[in-house]
């Protein structure tokens, strides 16, 4: 995994929006799997920057979201559905039916997972994987633990991942204990991948990826495995 190391989260963010419209650019179709939480929101504000800017266009994109929470519909404030169109779809020329979000709402979830993996069968691969990571080397929700080897699940959010996401919502109460996730093994499917991480409170978790043998108890530390990823950090490592 190469390291990247920025002076600021502004650097940070300029220099993933470029990676993103790097690929977008050399790719007729390009794929592009897209993270959420307060890390990646600066690079989609550059990148309608840009589109603005007539210096991108998204009309043959297609996106592939890493998560949902599980009850949340797509007009709740809380969900990743609302995230991405506040952040990016609502002000670029994406089409809907190119925008692919696991469904929270599903009647039936596994089956709702099947479908999720079956359209980046058919849509991917995925070019480009932007990921954060959580607290605990979580990256989509693959929670510590997750099998290396898996593919988009339900999956249960441990008390720290709510604790740290509680921040976005108006008490731990409303934060989900479900979610929809790309598996890991889906994941690394993807073409290239850059990790983005930022802030001091991920210091900690960023020196354990980097020292660590590669370990399911750390999800992230798959990334070291990964042919063509790339870690962006602003943080002294």
């Amino acid at each position: 995994m190469k390291i990247v190391k920025v002076k600021d989260y502004e650097e940070m963010s300029q220099l993933a929006a470029e990676k993103v419209i790097e690929v977008m650019k050399r790719h007729q179709h390009p794929v592009l799997g897209l993270a959420t939480g307060s890390t990646p929101e600066r690079t989609y504000q550059i990148l309608v920057e840009k589109y603005e800017n007539n210096e991108v266009s998204f009309k043959h994109t297609t996106t592939f979201n890493l998560d949902e929470y599980v009850g949340l519909a797509p007009t709740n404030k809380f969900s990743y559905h609302y995230y991405m169109n506040h952040f990016l779809f609502d002000h670029v020329d994406i089409e809907k039916e190119n925008v692919f979000i696991p469904n929270g709402l599903a009647e039936n979830l596994e089956k709702e997972c099947e479908a999720f993996e079956q359209a980046i069968k058919e849509r991917g691969p995925i070019h480009l994987q932007l990921l954060g990571v959580g607290p605990n080397g979580h990256i989509g929700f693959n929670e510590p633990g997750t099998p290396f080897d898996s593919r988009t699940h339900v999956a249960t959010l441990e008390e720290e991942t709510r604790q740290a996401n509680s921040r976005f919502f108006n008490s731990i109460d409303e934060v989900p204990k479900f979610a929809l996730t790309m598996g890991i093994g889906t994941i690394m499917e993807a073409e290239e991948i850059i990790l983005l991480v930022s802030g001091e409170h991920k210091k900690e978790i960023l020196q354990q990826i980097i020292e660590s043998d590669v370990t399911e108890t750390i999800p992230a530390t798959v990334l070291k495995t990964h042919p063509n990823a790339t870690l962006i950090t602003d943080l002294d490592i």
